[in-house]
């Protein structure tokens, strides 16, 4: 997958957080992959650190067939942080937006 800017993992991190509070997140591979199969997920993040590679993929993939926005972040910590979760996790989907819909929209766009 190409390098993604600082900014915009910055932003994908601040559409987590938001959504996380006002809208709804499915963290974990399959919890993502499944609502990226329904085509539920507005947005998903996947951390680059993830070893074995293969465990996520598949995610990329199945996120521009069905036209998902998929932004790579550096770490599960950092990701795992901004879903609120007390431990690293490898993918988080952004199922409802919440007040982080115009950052989904401008991470879509760009």
């Amino acid at each position: 997958m190409a390098e993604v800017s600082k900014e915009k993992q910055e932003r994908a991190y601040e559409a987590i957080e938001i959504a996380k509070k006002t809208g709804k997140l499915k963290k974990g591979v399959n919890e993502v992959t499944k609502c990226v199969e329904k085509g539920q997920a507005k947005l998903v993040v996947i951390a680059d650190d993830v070893n074995p590679k293969e465990i996520l993929m598949h995610l990329p993939l199945l996120c521009e067939e069905k036209k998902i926005p998929c932004i790579n972040v550096g770490s599960k910590e950092e990701l795992g942080a901004a879903a609120g979760l007390g431990l690293a996790t490898s993918a988080v989907a952004i199922v409802q937006e919440g007040e982080s819909r115009h950052i989904i929209k401008e991470l879509s766009l760009s």
